[in-house]
Parts: C-alpha cells; sequence; structure tokens
C-alpha cells in the first residue's frame, strides 16, 4: 500500500476507495490525493 506524500517510484495506482488510477513518471514524483475522491491510500 502507498500512501499520500510518499515517493513509491514510476508506476500507475488505484485508489484503493474508487478506483482511480494515478501515474507517476519519475522516481522523485511524490504521491497526491487521489482527485476524483480525495483520499490518500493506493494500490
Amino acid at each position: 500500500m502507498v500512501t499520500t506524500g510518499e515517493k513509491p517510484g514510476k508506476g500507475t495506482y488505484t485508489c484503493r476507495n474508487c478506483g482511480q488510477r494515478i501515474t507517476l513518471d519519475d522516481t522523485t514524483d511524490t504521491m497526491p490525493p487521489c482527485p476524483k475522491c480525495g483520499k490518500t491510500e493506493f494500490n
């Protein structure tokens, strides 16, 4: 599980609440809150 504020690396992550996908393009990108529901936990 990844939470908002972490830097999990490149990849696509799925919000555990609503299923919205977020793609991080760089290893230094910080995980934002979900843009759809505002939750903070991703798979």
